[in-house]
C-alpha cells in the first residue's frame, strides 16, 4: 500500500547523505511508497576508490529491493578463502561451496564505485539532489535547514556518516565514536600475475585483506596499531616498511601501488550504543547509527538492512525501528571491535598463542570461521 496522508498525496521522506546507506533508504522508502528526497551535500557522487564485500545476509536485503541479482553478477568468492600468517600459511579457511550450502548464498566482492552507481541508478536522478548541504534538522517538526532552503518531512532519515552532526545534535550527552587504535590503508592494483585468493594476513598487531575484484583488478586494505591523527608523507612507503617482506602477493602489490591512490582512514567505533535509533520524526541509519570497525566487513551490509528494515517499518512508530535493529547492530559492533582486538595483540608470544589457538579450532572445528558469523550472516528481511 502506497504512503499518503489525508489529503491524498504522498507521505514524504527526506534521507541525510548520498551514501550506501543513504541510497539504499532512499530506494526502500521510494519503493514502499514515499516521496523520497536524497540530499547529498557533494555536487557529484565521487566514493572513495576501494572495494567492498557484501555477504549473505547484504544479499537478501537487496534481493527485498530486487537488487540483489544484479549486484551478484558483479563477483563472487573464487576458491579457497580464509585467514592466514605473515608467511603465507593459513590458519583458517573456507570454500564458496560451503558458504553456500551452509547460507544458500556467497559472498559478493565489488568496487563500492559500482554498488553507489548501481544504487543510485535505482534510485532516480529525480530524487537525488546532490549540492544540498543540510545545516541543521528538527526532530519534532521534521524539518531540514539546507543550503538550499527548509524542507518539511514526514520521516527523515540521517545517513550522514561516521562523524553524524544530525547524531550529534539528537544525542548531545553521548560520547560518540572512539577511536580503534588503529588506521586503516585501501587502495586498488591491476592484478599481477600471481595466484590471488581471497584473504586477510594477521602479523603482530598488523592486518593485510586482499581481494580478486575481477581479472584485471585487486582490491587490498590493510591495519596497524598508531596513534590518531598520525601524518605520513608517503603512505605507499609505510606500507612497504610494514609489510614488505610479507608473503606473495603482498609485496607484488604494493610494488603496483600508486602512492597517490592508496586512501588512510583512522578506524572509529561506537563503544557506547545509542539509547535508540530514532527521535521524533528522525531515523538514525549506518555509520550515523553505529559506526563500526571492518573487522567483519559488516559496515555496509549493515546499512543495507537498516534501509531495508526502516522502508518496511517506516509506517507506523519509529520505536519498531529501533526495536528491530538496535540490538543487532551494537552486538554487530561488539563483535568487530573484539576482532580488531584480536588482530591488534602485538606482543610476540601472545601472536603466536592466538595463531596455534586458531589453528587448533580449525582442526577441530573446520567450518569455525563460518560458523562464527551465523547469527550475522543468517538474517532475513522483514517479510512484506
Amino acid at each position: 500500500m502506497a504512503n499518503v496522508d489525508l489529503e491524498g498525496s504522498k507521505m514524504k521522506a527526506v534521507v541525510i547523505g548520498g551514501g550506501i546507506g543513504g541510497l539504499t533508504a532512499g530506494i526502500a522508502l521510494s519503493r514502499a511508497g514515499w516521496h523520497v528526497d536524497v540530499l547529498e551535500q557533494a555536487q557529484e557522487l565521487e566514493p572513495v576508490g576501494s572495494g567492498l564485500v557484501l555477504a549473505a545476509n547484504a544479499l537478501r536485503a537487496l534481493d527485498a529491493l530486487g537488487l540483489g541479482d544484479r549486484v551478484r553478477t558483479l563477483s563472487r568468492l573464487e576458491g579457497q578463502a580464509g585467514l592466514r600468517r605473515r608467511d603465507g600459511r593459513w590458519l583458517t579457511h573456507t570454500t564458496e561451496d560451503r558458504v553456500q550450502e551452509l547460507y544458500g548464498d556467497s559472498l559478493v566482492v565489488l568496487l563500492r564505485a559500482t554498488l553507489v552507481e548501481l544504487l543510485a541508478d535505482a534510485l532516480g536522478a529525480d530524487r537525488l539532489r546532490l549540492g544540498t548541504a543540510v545545516t541543521g534538522v528538527d526532530a519534532t517538526r521534521g524539518t531540514v535547514q539546507t543550503s538550499s532552503g527548509e524542507l518539511t518531512a514526514d520521516l527523515v532519515v540521517a545517513a550522514d556518516g561516521i562523524h553524524s552532526p544530525v547524531r550529534t545534535a539528537l544525542f548531545p550527552g553521548h560520547p560518540g565514536p572512539s577511536y580503534a587504535g588503529v588506521t586503516a590503508w585501501r587502495g586498488l592494483v591491476r592484478r599481477p600475475d600471481l595466484s590471488i585468493r581471497s584473504s586477510e594476513s594477521w602479523g603482530r598487531g598488523t592486518v593485510f585483506g586482499i581481494h580478486a575484484l575481477d581479472d584485471d583488478l585487486v582490491y587490498y586494505y590493510a591495519t596497524d596499531r598508531s596513534p590518531a591523527g598520525a601524518v605520513h608523507q608517503d603512505e605507499r612507503a609505510e606500507l612497504l616498511r610494514r609489510f614488505g617482506d610479507w608473503h606473495e602477493p603482498i609485496p607484488a602489490l604494493l610494488d603496483a601501488a600508486e602512492a597517490g591512490r592508496i586512501l588512510r582512514n583512522d578506524l572509529y567505533y561506537l563503544r557506547t550504543p545509542l539509547p535508540a535509533m530514532h527521535v521524533g520524526r528522525v531515523a538514525l541509519l549506518g555509520d550515523a547509527a553505529h559506526p563500526m570497525t571492518p573487522n567483519l566487513g559488516q559496515g555496509a551490509g549493515q546499512a543495507i538492512e537498516d534501509a531495508v528494515v526502516l522502508g518496511h517499518l517506516a509506517d507506523g512508530d519509529l520505536s519498531a525501528y529501533t526495536a528491530a535493529r538496535l540490538e543487532r547492530t551494537a552486538d554487530v559492533v561488539r563483535r568487530s571491535m573484539s576482532i580488531c582486538r584480536v588482530t591488534a595483540v602485538h606482543n610476540p608470544v601472545a601472536v603466536a598463542v592466538r595463531d596455534r589457538a586458531l589453528s587448533l579450532a580449525t582442526r577441530l572445528r573446520p567450518d569455525l570461521m563460518l560458523r562464527s558469523m551465523d547469527e550475522i550472516l543468517a538474517w532475513r528481511p522483514p517479510a512484506t
